[in-house]
């Protein structure tokens, strides 16, 4: 009797050991899954946010100004093209608030030049065509200068492309490891059922009906653990949204969805697969080799 329940509370802690490891797993890579997407969309922001800033000289005349902005709105590569006047640069509240309301009276005239604006297609336009601009609008009548920020832009996205390299080895190797750990987990549990299968084969059992037991149990295990880890992911998304808000804009409330659905779906996959090939070893098991196993 005193067996029995200690059969009955190994095999109710290997299930649990199973199942928690399982979830621990898919909540991991799911992780890491969702941490490539948001390098993936910091990249393309990035790259949509690449901008210069074409600065006018004070004596530029009109028909220049409209001469440059012709000639940067015939680019392909330019999304758009904003002007902005030292007048209204002088009027916002947070440059006044900065230099002060009195800073032209103190300067005696308006320090800030004439700007145009330019944003870049980042996805589409090469550092050859953004040097030929900057060259060409230089040697243009009416510029003073060219504000190119983009050797800013383009260590992010170096930072960002290693981040998401080594993402990606850390999840291959992740996977990996984590593979081998639920198999040798799964085995283990199902281990500890080896002489009711070798019972069943005995009074001529088909294996199939010796595998559907497991089979059922595996699916209901896959989906507790996929749930698990879909809520432990669905927290985990919750505080990082709360410790930095930035990430709610660099993902759609759509990729998080998607990866906990990915999680069930998955947590289902493995829990049936390393069952069958677990359950599938003792089934072909001579029956004078269980016990040396």
């Amino acid at each position: 009797m005193k067996d029995n329940r200690k059969l009955k509370r190994r095999v109710r802690n290997s299930y649990a050991i199973s199942t928690v490891s399982i979830a621990l797993v898919i909540f991991l890579l799911g992780s890491v899954g969702y941490l490539l997407s948001v390098a993936v969309n910091s990249s393309r922001a990035l790259q949509n946010r690449a901008m210069l800033t074409v600065e006018l000289s004070r004596t530029a005349e009109p028909e220049q100004r409209e001469s440059i902005e012709r000639q940067l709105s015939a680019k392909e590569y330019i999304t758009s093209v904003e002007f902005s006047s030292k007048e209204s640069k002088a009027e916002d509240e947070a440059f006044r608030e900065m230099f002060g309301e009195d800073f032209e009276k103190v300067l005696g005239e308006n320090p800030l030049l004439d700007t145009y604006e330019v944003l870049l297609d980042g996805a589409v336009v090469e550092a050859e065509q953004i040097d030929e601009l900057v060259s060409e609008l230089r040697k243009m009548k009416g510029v003073s200068d060219v504000i190119v920020p983009l050797g800013v832009v383009e260590k992010i996205n170096s930072t960002i492309s290693r981040i998401r390299t080594v993402l990606w080895v850390f999840g291959g190797v992740l996977l990996l490891i984590s593979l081998i750990l639920l198999n040798n987990t799964i085995r283990i549990s199902i281990y500890s059922k080896r002489y009711i299968i070798n019972t069943q084969k005995l009074v001529g059992a088909t294996k199939w009906f010796i595998m559907r037991p497991f089979l059922g149990s595996a699916l209901w295990q896959g989906v507790l653990a996929g749930v698990v880890a879909a809520a432990l992911f669905a927290l985990f998304c919750w505080r990082l949204g709360e410790a930095m808000p930035e990430f709610g804009t660099l993902t759609a409330p759509s990729t998080a969805a998607v990866i906990m659905a990915a999680m069930v779906v998955g947590g289902v996959v493995i829990s049936l697969l390393f069952t069958t090939f677990a359950v599938n070893k003792f089934v072909n098991m001579k029956t004078n080799k269980i016990h040396l196993y």
